[in-house]
């Protein structure tokens, strides 16, 4: 077989590997590692293939951001600051049809600047905003809907792990990603709102009956100043500092990791046996993702070495495909991808197959990423593994309220993501205009 041959067949046994039930990174380093062998002959050049993808990836010091902005995310909900902002907002939107939803989508939104993590989205207010809409009459399927929708935010508005991953992958300055993530962030939440006003119209019974007779103590200034300075705080730390040049990514991590520490101690809502056990989660998390980077890297020099992006260029240049139909094909492999497999699995795994192509046809990268981590982000919302779906049902404590109805609540925020990545596509100023 010819390498391109081997670099194909290698990207089908991948997927049928992960379909059968193996660990993605183990799938990853063992079919790359095989593959690199049965191309060049020689085994010695497959063990220096995943020395160099070890040692030269994992190691490098942009990669430090991933343990800090985790550590963050976790003090943050540690501290409850998730709780409070959707206090806040749920206090100022409750008089609206639909205005729980509504502050479900900011308080996700803004919980989103501090984390980066879809999952903690999910969980945090799958626990506080779902019972608060089922009092209030939602529909089951809306109420956790709404959730599931928003939680994604976490992943497109930075700091966004995500956004990381991409960036080490296509070799991208993380502080751009995060600047480009700001308007789609943006638009997707506005979108989400929209949808909650039009759907509040045209069936105002799944949001609720009893809105206008619920009776609601208003906030004091000083209240609403306790809840939202100490995250209005840590956002501007974290993100001013990166915008402004004053602190590095890697820096601002770290800085807001000590932030959300001091946040946590100074609420004391962190114990010494809660610090151990962030410290430990953060471990895991971690190691998850830097073996998943480190297989993703060796599979990216497989392909780089068998000429298979080189090749799937002169494929569809021989096809003649423009701009519309290679993204048709990329968003379409990505939804495929995303009914089996996690958001920084598809990144991996699709961005070394098409970023040669993106760069010969003059697009910019940094909206390639933008575009990539949207449309992989669909697949938390859609079975058969959708994430987000799963931890919210887990985190419910509501025995009517099925695992089906989770996906079919999540399905119109799903198709809404699939609008906005369409106008992300149409549109790429949206996404890099920020950046000048």
């Amino acid at each position: 077989m010819t390498p391109v041959e081997v670099g194909s067949l290698s990207v089908v046994a991948i997927i049928v590997l992960i379909y059968l039930g193996f660990y993605i990174p183990v799938a990853l380093g063992l079919v790359s590692f095989a593959s690199i062998w049965i191309i060049s002959d020689k085994p010695i050049l497959a063990f220096n293939f995943l020395k160099v993808a070890v040692g030269d990836g994992v190691t490098e010091y942009p990669f430090a951001t991933i343990p800090l902005f985790t550590v963050m995310g976790l003090l943050v909900s540690k501290a409850g600051l998730g709780t409070d902002i959707y206090t806040v907002l749920n206090r100022m939107f409750i008089k609206l049809t639909g205005g729980i939803g509504m502050a479900t989508v900011g308080a996700n939104a803004i919980f989103a600047a501090v984390t980066g993590s879809s999952i903690a989205s999910a969980s945090v207010f799958t626990r506080i905003a779902v019972p608060e809409m089922r009092k209030l009459n939602y529909n089951k399927r809306f109420a956790v809907g709404v959730v599931a929708g928003s939680s994604v935010l976490g992943m497109i508005i930075p700091p966004s792990a995500m956004l990381i991953i991409y960036s080490f992958v296509s070799e991208q300055s993380v502080g751009d990603m995060f600047l480009a993530g700001i308007v789609p962030g943006l638009i997707l939440a506005s979108a989400y709102i929209a949808w909650i006003f039009i759907a509040s119209r045209i069936r105002p019974s799944y949001l609720g009956t009893n809105l206008h007779s619920h009776q609601s103590q208003a906030l004091s200034w000083f209240e609403i100043i306790d809840k939202t300075v100490p995250t209005i705080g840590l956002i501007t730390v974290v993100l001013g500092g990166i915008y402004t040049g004053w602190l590095t990514p890697v820096e601002a991590g770290a800085t807001g990791a000590l932030a959300a520490f001091v946040i946590a101690l100074m609420r004391r809502s962190i114990t010494v046996k809660g610090l151990w056990e962030t410290a430990l989660e953060t471990g895991h998390i971690t190691a998850a993702i830097l073996f998943l980077i480190a297989m993703a890297s060796l599979y990216s020099r497989m392909l780089g070495y068998a000429g298979l992006p080189n090749a799937l260029e002169s494929i569809l240049q021989t096809y003649e495909l423009g701009f519309v139909e290679v993204m048709t094909i990329y968003v379409l492999l990505m939804l495929f991808l995303g009914t089996i497999l996690d958001t920084a699995s598809i990144i991996l795994i699709v961005v070394p197959l098409f970023i040669t192509l993106v760069e010969s046809m003059g697009m910019s990268l940094v909206w390639f990423g933008i575009v990539t981590v949207i449309g992989a982000e669909i697949g938390l919302l859609t079975p058969p593994l959708g994430i987000s779906c799963f931890v919210i049902k887990t985190s419910l404590n509501d025995p009517e309220i099925s695992l089906k109805d989770v996906f079919l609540g999540a399905l119109p925020f799903a198709f809404i993501m699939l609008l906005v990545l369409i106008v992300l596509i149409r549109f790429p100023v949206l996404s890099i205009g920020i950046l000048g």
